[in-house]
């Protein structure tokens, strides 16, 4: 039995160039950065090296670097911080149907303290149309943020013309940009945002470390109180090994980024055609072209996704039923209700999303076991059955 890993979206494994170059900061160069001695110095070095890194990688100024425990930490400070800061403006904030947890969240704790979250909708294709944006700003409205990527279809969101939008009005606009990193351009001075979220562990990086790039002038409450650590936007003694790793994964997926994608979208194109010519009643979720090159989302009828995902689990397969910030949920896709996706449809789904070391040989084995296993649980499905027996007797 192979085994074969396809949930890049959840997590990725660690580079071994992101590992050599922690490896250090876990043993002799163990300093803290706040430290007078060289030990400290050294420290500071490397962590102003990795902040200077990860800026230049995102079109950004190194001051406009903060450091965090990861992007669930980011989504936080960014969304809570900037209510906070500008309360007194206004108390209205514009997110989307289709955000991850990490920003619906912390958008529905400010809402039970008197802040008023208007949700736009997205297309059946998953894409949130900047005019809907637009219709839902007022005079208080103080935060937009609106992910660049989405986590469970891959479907690329108008970001630029969005935060264009937050501008003209003077309106801070933020963007959780983890599934994009590495898989499309990122240019702070073209994409209109004040601040981006982004996270090492879906970069080939470690897990507990992120990034929140906050655009110079930009208000922001902290969440963590303590020293003066990043700025004061952040107490707490850095996580240097962690951000060491998170600077050279961002340096190493930031390269060659289109030539990645070319091959990433064809063993996708594989992957999707071969579902399509030997399975019945699927369903593919996501805008055909405004997607990322990793990620594929395919609704099977008649059964349920988590059996499904087991089923794959049990031949050596990894995949997702969704997020996996929410795996173990019973709920249907809240991603996929928002396209409208019927629920008995939605609770069939699987999130495929491919990585650097996925081979054309992993996607064959997929489509060698993947009909089997979805006739088998059909076979087991009333659902199924009573579908069957319609179609024999129309």
């Amino acid at each position: 039995m192979r085994n074969v890993y396809l949930d890049y979206n959840a997590t990725t494994p660690v580079h071994p160039e992101v590992a050599g170059a922690m490896l250090p900061f876990l043993r002799e160069r163990f300093g803290n950065p706040s430290s007078v001695h060289a030990f400290g110095q050294d420290a500071k070095q490397a962590l102003d090296d990795a902040r200077r890194t990860v800026a230049s990688a995102l079109g950004a100024k190194a001051d406009e670097i903060t450091f965090t425990s990861g992007a669930t930490e980011a989504d936080n400070l960014a969304v809570t911080g900037v209510a906070s800061a500008l309360c007194e403006k206004g108390r209205h904030i514009i997110t989307s149907k289709i955000e991850h947890h990490a920003v619906l969240a912390p958008c529905e704790h400010l809402a039970r303290i008197g802040f008023e979250i208007t949700e736009v909708p997205c297309d059946s294709s998953g894409v949130v149309d900047p005019a809907d944006v637009k219709k839902a700003v007022r005079k208080d409205t103080t935060l937009i943020t609106i992910m660049h990527v989405n986590n469970e279809i891959g479907t690329i969101q108008p970001i630029v013309e969005i935060g264009k939008i937050a501008r003209e009005r003077g309106i801070v606009f933020h963007t959780d940009a983890v599934q994009s990193v590495g898989k499309l351009p990122l240019d702070m001075n073209t994409m209109n945002v004040n601040l981006l979220s982004l996270s090492a562990h879906k970069i080939y990086g470690p897990k507990g470390v992120g990034v929140l790039y906050v655009k110079r002038g930009t208000p922001l409450t902290p969440l963590v109180f303590g020293g003066s650590h990043e700025r004061k936007r952040r107490a707490g003694t850095e996580n240097l090994p962690g951000i060491v790793g998170l600077a050279k994964a961002v340096e190493i997926v930031t390269q060659d980024v289109e030539a990645r994608n070319a091959g990433m979208l064809a063993l996708r194109s594989k992957l999707e055609e071969g579902i399509k010519s030997s399975i019945s009643h699927v369903r593919l979720n996501g805008h055909s072209t405004k997607r990322v090159s990793s990620t594929s989302n395919v609704s099977f009828e008649f059964i349920e996704g988590e059996s499904l995902l087991l089923s794959l689990d049990m031949e050596g397969v990894a995949v997702s039923s969704g997020s996996a910030c929410t795996s173990g949920s019973l709920e249907p896709s809240h991603v996929l209700i928002a396209m409208g996706v019927p629920p008995e449809i939605a609770q069939g789904s699987l999130r495929i999303s491919l990585g650097r070391d996925t081979t054309e040989d992993d996607i064959d084995y997929v489509l060698e076991i993947l009909p089997a296993t979805v006739e088998k649980l059909r076979s087991m499905s009333p659902l199924f059955k009573k579908s069957s027996a319609g179609v024999k007797g129309s």
